[in-house]
């Protein structure tokens, strides 16, 4: 009998196998995260970041890890988790020792090793050539990426039980990805929004882990505000997994 080490190892080989095989998610995993960063550069050269106490270079770069999460992690998931429902993949891998989030979770390891990968050189890259300094709280900043990483991929799990097929996945994604960059402080940081609009917008799923990346990187944010993002990102945690629980399919979908 193996061990569950031993299981979820040999799901995340299998997986990076298919992954490395596959050009169009090899790009959205490698390359997209660096045009999107561009992007939101570009964006933020538009906005007045007075009343944030950052520069556009930092809102960029920070925002620029929680993109990474969402494109790496989530928007890829979706893909991976449907296509492996319709090949019958998951049918058989639950048939044997693997428990559930066992199967989840070792579908998930890649994407979620090459997010991270990616974040760190994200925060080597800021420090070393764009004068950014080091993290002012690298725990945190940990715990942020850390946390987003498993709250989208429950996310993407949770997609995954919304979508048919994996070509409709660029549909199914959508709603979450433009919500978080548009209302999660990715491209337009909140502290420059009315302050009611940024008292709803920091409920959404991805906010709070902006809150926490971004102070665990360039400081700021007193223990209230930090609590309350954590609490957020937790609280939308643990909807996903009951939302999971509940509707995530495990045979194709008829």
């Amino acid at each position: 009998m193996t061990t569950a080490t031993e299981r979820l190892g040999a799901l995340g080989r299998a997986e990076l196998t298919l992954l490395v095989r596959n050009r169009t998610t090899m790009f959205v995993a490698l390359l997209m995260p660096v045009m999107m960063v561009g992007a939101m550069k570009a964006s933020l050269d538009q906005v007045d970041l007075g009343g944030s106490g950052m520069n556009v270079v930092e809102a960029a770069m920070s925002g620029g890890i929680v993109m990474v999460l969402i494109l790496v992690v989530y928007l890829n998931l979706v893909a991976v988790y449907v296509a492996r429902r319709e090949e019958l993949v998951l049918k058989r891998l639950r048939t044997g020792e693997a428990s559930d989030p066992e199967i989840l979770s070792g579908a998930a390891l890649p994407s979620a090793v090459i997010a991270l990968a990616q974040c760190a050189v994200l925060v080597v890259a800021g420090t070393a050539f764009l004068d950014m300094g080091g993290p002012e709280r690298p725990g945190l900043l940990v715990a942020g990426v850390l946390l987003g990483t498993v709250l989208l991929t429950l996310l993407a799990a949770a997609t995954a039980a919304l979508t048919r097929s994996v070509e409709s996945a660029q549909v199914t994604t959508m709603p979450l990805f433009m919500v978080s960059a548009i209302g999660s402080g990715l491209f337009v940081p909140l502290d420059v929004l009315p302050e009611r609009i940024a008292t709803v917008l920091e409920l959404l799923p991805v906010s709070g882990v902006m809150t926490l990346v971004r102070a665990g990187w360039l400081g700021g944010g007193d223990t209230g505000e930090l609590v309350g993002a954590a609490l957020t990102v937790l609280a939308w945690t643990v909807i996903s997994v009951f939302a999971v629980r509940r509707w995530f399919r495990w045979e194709p979908r008829r």
